[in-house]
């Protein structure tokens, strides 16, 4: 006799458990719900079983395979689509048409005398017998009343309390006879108690109600989920334990290591080849999953923790659930009935409160105080793409598992035997990330090209020299504990949102394409890459003017990849440049905003002392660049941008520049001044690409010390940008300063104010009915502009639960009451 296990649902309920896992694997003590059923289903004789799948199916698939080592024999079959109770059992047809089979449910802790109820749906001889038991709350279940013989008289689906006329209830564990299928229809979703039998009793075929003893529980809710931890502890039911009772109640599993000075308070569990500390506390109803990690001080209360957990030094859980592979920090506190979904980051000294619930691959930042749940599902993206490709705190968020996983999903977009240009910055992170991504791609038929450790702007060059995309590692900039993973496409642009779309759904339905043998991608290292890249630069930039200048500079190349162009570029373009901080640096892949700034000064000196025309400093991966004037002062970002839209528009005196709207109207002033005009963008970078691909595009930039030279590349390119300032100094024969001066001020202020996720569309409506009768522009955000050409800018953030606001007036003080008057309207709307 074969058994029907259904495994397909998505759990609802249950998330963020279920955001990234299946419910059937959901553990409990340490092992799947589901093994624990199909180790009840051995136990009574039925080793051959099919199961049923359909979220997250090739999860499932994964971890229990043909049931070999669980001495069992199981077979799947997939549904496409939900099709309901019945309509996924009907799916296994073909495998349970030959005999009586057993359905029982993937995702429900029981320990029924299943022997017992085959013996009874025989000698009956009914055509369904559905397993019932008794609860004291029956409101979510369907309640069954039967006849003294066990005929099933009424069925009612999830009653009211007003509808409540019995306390036995549908366990969804049912015997049947293959009769049955000629009421499913295929392909179709049907459920049992709904629609097919109804229509059984209505035909009058039998159906009987076996009245069960023993333990069940429906693992349908948070609160379900730690109860059937906490009963399981308790041996109220009867499921096999992995690992040794050291005494009554306290359970360890096989190489996991307690230190004898750990207090233990059973009953608990601690998993294989955890590790607890010295005076860490672990007390009743708590469950420790495998490989877990748990200091010094913790204290852990009815807490159910799966694996590969850190658990910080005098950290406080009490009944919560801890998801996979999320770190805990120093001195967190975690209150009753949170749940905090996989790989997650809790901040040192955070506090999360009861009932709280944090979507996976989320960070809790140190000393927060959260009280509303943060939840993936509600962001305005849905999606892996942030402004910077892929961002994640290195080996927390951002893993070589998951670099792995997004390669191989690149790679299922591209065609078979294309060329992807890989490349990282100088820090040890990316190079290892690197190292899991080629391989990713070699293996699902990708060709690489690795340049190994260069510039951004060169990798964009060099992956638009033929390769069908590209993938750069690189530092997140100012934050030197994670990484952002960045694809390319063909021209070595971001991915449009299409592609980042594209890219994402292969990777949530994890479809990655292997290669088969004979396919394994090719490796190869191209020389001359800085070569090629300076020559091409200096090709397609005017340079005339340059070399009988006599031009001295200070490059500050901050110790990053930036400085190996410098020593190419420098020698052929003939200018007097001082180089400072050329050498790599590993201990400093990125620069915190107080380094940068500190930065900035030392260079205003050195430019001062020197008597330089100017200085620049590059960002550690090339892309962005800072400027000194000649009498070592800082040109902040905002105004360095006025500066070369000057230069490039006074030179040019046509075209158009491509801005995002956040820019100063300042900008459109010295624009129509020399005859060009502003096109402007979205704050987006991709945008500002688009943009600059167009023929009429003369200049681009962000105003955060990114420029787009047209002339030689669409995105933002340090060293470009560099050479076009040279050239243009070089011939205008004014200073830095002179340029700034004839410049009129600007007065743009920013604020960011924190919005939850689910009131950021709320926010917006609001912003759109205060406006009234103003001028809105929707280029980006919301923009209103009064009369008299003050203007706010309300835009949500598309990764994080912020808004932000840019208001500009004649004056601080005039954008300041605008920037009052538009915080308070944004604040409302969150109250």
């Amino acid at each position: 006799m074969k058994a029907v296990v259904m495994a397909g649902g998505e759990g609802t309920r249950l998330r963020p458990m279920t955001s990234s896992m299946p419910k059937p694997l959901l553990p409990v003590a340490n092992r799947p719900i589901m093994e624990h059923v199909l180790r009840l289903l051995k136990r009574h004789g039925l080793n051959e079983t099919v199961v049923t799948v359909q979220f997250l199916a090739s999860l499932v698939k994964n971890y229990f395979g043909d049931g070999e080592e669980l001495g069992m024999e199981l077979t799947y079959a997939n549904e496409e689509k939900p099709l309901g109770t019945a309509g996924s059992v009907k799916n296994a047809e073909e495998a349970l048409k030959d005999d009586t089979f057993l359905v029982i449910s993937g995702d429900a802790l029981t320990d029924f005398d299943l022997t017992d109820l085959i013996a009874f749906h025989k000698a009956k001889g009914g055509l369904v017998t559905v397993c019932l038991t008794r609860v004291p709350n029956p409101l979510e279940f369907g309640i069954t009343i039967v006849d003294e013989e066990g005929q099933v008289e009424r069925f009612l689906e999830k009653p009211t309390w007003g509808q409540v006329f019995s306390d036995t209830v549908n366990t969804g564990i049912y015997v049947m006879e293959p009769e049955v299928f000629d009421y499913v229809q295929a392909d179709t979703s049907v459920d049992w108690s709904g629609d097919v039998f109804p229509q059984l009793m209505k035909e009058g075929k039998p159906i009987y109600g076996y009245i069960a003893e023993g333990y069940w529980e429906d693992v349908g809710t948070h609160e379900s989920y730690v109860k059937a931890q906490a009963d399981v502890l308790e041996r109220k039911v009867d499921v096999e334990l992995d690992g040794f009772e050291i005494s009554p109640g306290v359970w360890v599993a096989e190489g996991a290591e307690v230190h004898p000075d750990a207090v233990l308070r059973g009953p608990l569990y601690i998993g294989d080849y955890a590790k607890v500390e010295a005076d860490a506390e672990i007390r009743e109803h708590t469950v420790v999953g495998s490989n877990v990690v748990v200091k010094s001080g913790a204290f852990l209360h009815r807490a159910v923790v799966h694996d590969n957990v850190y658990i910080g030094q005098h950290s406080n859980l009490r009944g919560c659930v801890i998801g996979k592979n999320t770190d805990i920090m120093r001195a967190a506190r975690i209150e009753d009935g949170a749940v905090i979904g996989d790989e997650c980051l809790v901040g040192e000294e955070s506090i999360i409160q009861g009932n709280v619930r944090v979507y996976p691959f989320k960070t809790i930042e140190a000393g927060a105080f959260v009280n509303t749940s943060v939840i993936w599902e509600s962001r305005g993206q849905a999606h892996l793409f942030g402004a910077r490709g892929v961002s994640g705190i290195l080996n927390v968020e951002i893993t070589p598992e998951l670099a792995v996983r997004l390669a191989g999903a690149y790679a299922t977009t591209l065609k078979k035997g294309a060329t992807v240009t890989t490349a990282r910055d100088h820090s040890r992170g990316a190079r290892a990330l690197k190292r899991a991504v080629i391989s990713a791609l070699q293996t699902s038929a990708i060709d690489v090209r690795d340049l190994e450790n260069v510039p951004l702007p060169v990798a964009r060059q060099q992956t638009a020299r033929g390769s069908a995309g590209g993938i750069m590692i690189r530092t997140s900039p100012g934050v030197p504990d994670s990484v952002d993973i960045m694809f390319f496409d063909e021209r070595g642009a971001d991915l449009s949102q299409a592609l980042q779309r594209k890219l994402d759904r292969v990777y949530a339905r994890q479809e990655y394409r292997r290669a088969f043998p004979g396919e394994i991608g090719d490796l190869h290292f191209p020389s001359s890459v800085f070569d090629s890249y300076t020559g091409s630069l200096l090709r397609n930039l005017d340079t005339t003017g340059i070399a009988d200048a006599n031009l001295k500079v200070v490059v500050d190349a901050s110790n990053g990849s930036a400085g190996l162009v410098l020593p190419s570029l420098l020698g052929r373009l003939g200018v007097d440049a001082l180089t400072i901080n050329p050498g790599l640096d590993e201990s400093r892949p990125t620069e915190t905003p107080e380094t940068r700034r500190a930065g900035l000064v030392r260079l205003g000196e050195i430019v001062s002392s020197a008597r330089a025309a100017f200085g620049v400093r590059f960002d550690p991966v090339g892309e962005r660049l800072s400027l000194v004037d000649e009498l070592g002062r800082i040109i902040e970002d905002d105004r360095a941008l006025l500066v070369m839209l000057d230069l490039v528009a006074a030179e040019r005196r046509s075209g158009r520049v491509a801005l995002p709207v956040t820019t100063t109207r300042v900008a459109e002033q010295v624009a129509a001044y020399h005859g060009t005009q502003v096109e402007w963008t979205t704050t987006s970078p991709d945008d500002l690409t688009r943009v600059g691909r167009q023929e009429s595009t003369i200049f681009g930039g962000d105003g955060r010390g990114g420029f787009i030279i047209p002339e030689f590349s669409s995105v933002f390119d340090g060293s470009a940008a560099f050479v076009r300032l040279l050239a243009l100094v070089a011939r205008t024969q004014l200073t830095l300063s002179q340029i700034d001066a004839r410049i009129p001020h600007a007065h743009v202020l920013r604020r960011d104010l924190a919005t939850p996720w689910a009131v950021k569309g709320l926010v917006m409506r609001r912003v759109v009915e205060a406006a009234g009768d103003r001028s809105v522009d929707t280029t980006d955000g919301v923009r209103v502009v009064e009369a008299d050409g003050r203007w706010v800018m309300v835009l949500p953030d598309p990764a994080e639960a912020v808004t932000h606001l840019w208001a500009e007036g004649p004056d601080d003080a005039s954008s300041q009451a605008l920037l009052d008057e538009w915080s308070a309207i944004v604040d409302s709307a969150g109250d």
